[in-house]
């Protein structure tokens, strides 16, 4: 406690100090990368420097104490989770969760003739990903589909981190293609913190033609989209089964009148046949 405020005061009261701001991403339970960026023009041997790392006001992630690394002064939930890369200025926090993030600062001290004096602060704000499953497209509705009626459909995705922006439904026929914006609902996981999201649709039943339908979820400008599998529907309207009807009963009833016919000229063939036979015996 008394080593962070020490240092945030000496930050506070050198002039020329000024700490640039670093985003860094690592994916959850995977290692995190925190740099220093500490250029060391001069060439400063490791074992007169100190250097500290601290995340926010009051905790202590890692201290290298002229050369080795110190644990006295680290945070409890930082003990055996971190370790400096020395060649590259680097803190590795191991196994990286969601209640790292954050903004965290590093501090190189320079011994010299007196106080040690702040030579370099950095700082960098960790944010943790964790992969959505894919979205999934489900139907909240048992029975045959038909025309004019209404069909709802669900789509979910779900352990994912941070929170996504939006899900825009996708609806493809005859070469045209309409986003949907509805509702999304959102859930956190009060344990692993992650998170769910379910959005509805409800519309009417595409008749006469190949319609497919996928959701998107988006999830930001640096982590892009993920797109559901399509679900294809094809649908043929009552219009068009009443023309098959009004088409092929007239047909059916041809073929029978021509079957009829062709049986009748048949037979009486045959009779004249026999006719004419019965004739020629009796001369």
């Amino acid at each position: 406690m008394e080593v962070c405020i020490f240092f945030l005061y000496a930050m506070m009261i050198l002039p020329g100090i000024v700490a640039s701001v670093h985003q860094v991403k690592s994916f959850l339970n995977h290692t995190a990368y925190l740099s220093c960026y500490f250029p060391n023009s001069q060439k400063t041997d490791i074992k007169d420097l100190r250097i500290f790392w601290q995340k926010g006001d009051v905790e202590v992630v890692h201290e290298v104490y002229y050369g080795q690394e110190k644990h006295d002064n680290l945070s409890p939930k930082y003990i055996n989770r971190t370790k400096m890369d020395m060649d590259k200025w680097t803190l590795q926090l191991l196994n990286a969760g969601i209640v790292d993030e954050g903004q965290y600062t590093c501090i190189i001290q320079h011994r010299d003739k007196g106080s040690p004096k702040v030579i370099h602060t950095s700082e960098c704000v960790l944010h943790i990903i964790a992969n959505y499953s894919q979205p999934e497209i489900a139907r909240l509705h048992t029975g045959e589909l038909k025309s004019n009626k209404y069909l709802n459909l669900s789509c979910s995705s779900s352990g994912g981190y941070p929170e996504p922006k939006q899900m825009t439904w996708l609806i493809s026929h005859e070469n045209t293609t309409r986003g949907l914006v509805r509702h999304m609902d959102i859930s956190q996981d009060a344990v692993t913190k992650l998170y769910n999201v379910t959005s509805k649709l409800n519309i009417t039943v595409p008749t006469n033609t190949l319609t497919n339908i996928s959701c998107l979820l988006y999830l930001g400008e640096q982590l892009g989209s993920l797109v559901s599998v399509p679900l294809g529907i094809e649908i043929q309207g009552e219009e068009m089964e009443q023309v098959k009807i009004n088409f092929f009963g007239p047909l059916i009833a041809v073929i029978i009148l021509i079957t009829f016919l062709l049986g009748f000229v048949i037979l009486k063939n045959r009779n004249t046949l026999s006719t004419n036979q019965s004739v020629s015996l009796a001369v």
